[in-house]
């Protein structure tokens, strides 16, 4: 066997980052940002009003309060989006909506709630407004010039909507992987039939797509290919052409029958693995044609391991991303979690709840590498090195499979 560290630098090492390429905002979500973003206009680009209301001189109404109000001529109005083109002056206000430019002469805003229309063209107003009240200044939020987002920032929908509104339209950024799953055997059903003897459901290839969407790459369903070796010499290489990374399943033990482990040997650089982990001690990594090749092991279980912790590392790292591992964090053993000692580290399926200020990871019941019914309802992988686990109330790593927060 061989330690995981090294299995993973391995992955790492040839997991290269994609080349920078523009997308558009609407596809730049989870993709990481390849060059500092810069303001080339201030964001507001003039100064606008921060509530409906009045603009005023504040000079003007330095003396209004309840019951004293101070009353001036209604000029207009502005809206938002409208050109500011009407002049305060001495003793004059303008009506002025949310958002529409401070017109000229005016200093502050009066809220709508402190005035009382009187007649067609006139205002009492009952509020004292202090120069700049309810005025937001032209680059208030983002000043010319200034920084907006640096590079290596993995974009939320925050970062986007703050590149829209400096007119970064098409920001550069090392693209969301796209990432082809295909799932091989003869054995391998998945299109409604009824089972003929010795055959199973596909589940592998379901979940694997699902869990790298939802772990931010762009997975594609790829199908089942059989065990033929005409027919995987050609959907190998093909994928790897269309895709950035390719994903297997089944294949990868010592001793398997699989023709892909022969193909793959045949087409692409590969280094077939036992790793001192449970489950996932078989994995196969390599390079076909540039394209990495994740093997992944058949059994349901071990293959959404070996995707957690080898296949999320290499691909973020091709996403260009600094954070390569899932998330991992201290929990409390709400009840023992066992195991027997083999000399491997076992990663025991939990679900983490949040009790008395901290994390509470509960096993979540059958823990067979195809046992994944039981795996569906666990949302982390509770580390335990060689021995006899930890004892109830004891302190556990565990990797976070989904947000423990969102049920």
């Amino acid at each position: 066997m061989i330690p995981f560290a090294e299995a993973r630098q391995f992955v790492l090492d040839r997991c290269e980052p994609l080349a920078p390429a523009e997308r558009s905002l609407n596809d730049a979500l989870g993709a990481v940002l390849a060059f500092d973003a810069v303001a080339a206009e201030a964001v507001p680009p003039f100064a606008n009003s921060g509530m409906d209301g009045y603009a005023v001189r504040a000079a003007d109404v330095a003396a209004a309060a309840e019951g004293r109000p101070v009353r001036l001529r209604v000029a207009g109005t502005i809206a938002a989006g409208a050109a500011p083109d009407i002049a305060v002056t001495p003793g004059v206000a303008v009506r002025i909506m949310t958002g529409a430019p401070i017109p000229p002469g005016a200093d502050a805003v009066v809220m709508v709630e402190r005035s009382e229309r009187v007649g067609d063209n006139e205002v009492d107003l009952t509020q004292a407004a202090p120069f700049g009240l309810h005025v937001r200044a032209a680059g208030d939020d983002v000043p010319a010039g200034t920084q907006v987002v640096a590079a290596g920032t993995r974009l939320h929908p925050a970062h986007l909507g703050v590149l829209a509104s400096v007119n970064i339209r098409r920001p550069m950024v090392v693209p969301r992987p796209r990432v082809g799953v295909i799932s091989t055997g003869d054995e391998l059903v998945d299109d409604g039939r009824a089972l003929a003897p010795g055959q199973i459901r596909e589940s592998n290839r379901p979940t694997l797509v699902a869990a790298l969407r939802s772990y931010g790459f762009d997975a594609v369903d790829l199908g089942t290919v059989a065990d033929d070796h005409h027919a995987l010499t050609q959907a190998l290489p093909a994928a790897a052409a269309a895709y950035d990374a390719v994903v297997t399943s089944g294949g990868v033990s010592m001793g398997d029958f699989d023709l892909v482990k022969v193909v793959l040997e045949e087409l692409a650089d590969m280094r077939w693995m036992q790793i001192d982990i449970r489950p996932a001690k078989p994995f196969a990594f390599g390079v076909l044609n540039g394209t990495p090749v994740f093997g992944l092991p058949g059994n349901p279980v071990s293959s959404l391991v070996s995707l957690s912790l080898l296949g999320v590392p290499g691909l973020r790292r091709r996403a260009g991303r600094a954070d390569l591992d899932l998330p991992q964090v201290t929990a409390r053993a709400g009840s023992g979690l066992g195991r027997r000692p083999d000399g491997r580290t076992a990663y025991l399926r939990v679900r983490c709840r949040w009790a008395d200020g901290g994390l509470v990871a509960e096993p979540v019941g059958q823990q067979g590498s195809h046992h994944l019914a039981a795996t569906a309802t666990a949302n982390a992988l509770a580390v335990l090195p060689d021995g006899d686990g930890v004892a109830e109330g004891g302190q556990v790593t565990v990797v976070l499979l989904h947000d423990p927060f969102v049920t």
